[in-house]
């Protein structure tokens, strides 16, 4: 849930820009998915990996952070479960920040994480079957999930449970 940033006290991460972008989050994530050429599966992926992230460093998502974790997760989602994949400076290009800026983006939600980017199969459909239930067409990937057949039966995604 995104919350307003006036309406908690959060500890000011890297991921918190001094004001929120004008630009929507569905107009945002539109343009990633515009420009990133990334399966759709990576997007599923992205949101378990701000799930696991939030969970995990006790952040809230607000207007002033989630366009960041956006762009940082789909990157990573994308490097993590695409064959092919951009250059960290196109995907800062597309999310509108400096290469510098991403790249230590990258590395703060790593060790926020603990460098966690595997999802077991199951949790991964549990989000599907939470984002259809929002409303939401999820292409499954029946090929990314049989080439990940070693994944894990087991991670720590507070969400979809």
């Amino acid at each position: 849930m995104l919350l307003e940033t006036k309406q908690i006290k959060d500890v000011v991460t890297v991921f918190h820009g001094l004001t929120a972008p004008t630009l929507t989050v569905a107009n945002y994530i539109d343009r990633i998915f515009k420009y990133s050429a990334c399966s759709p599966s990576c997007f599923v992926l992205a949101h378990i990996y701000i799930d696991r992230f939030l969970h995990l460093t006790h952040l809230k998502l607000t207007s002033l952070n989630v366009h960041r974790l956006l762009i940082t997760t789909i990157m990573l989602a994308a490097k993590f479960m695409d064959d092919a994949f951009f250059n960290n400076a196109y995907y800062a290009k597309v999310g509108g920040i400096s290469t510098s800026e991403l790249n230590r983006l990258e590395m703060n939600f790593l060790l926020g994480v603990d460098f966690r980017l595997q999802v077991s199969v199951e949790t991964f459909g549990r989000y599907c079957l939470h984002l259809e239930k929002e409303g939401f067409q999820i292409e499954r990937p029946m090929q990314a999930c049989r080439i990940k057949d070693n994944w894990s039966n087991e991670d720590d995604s507070p969400v979809a449970r």
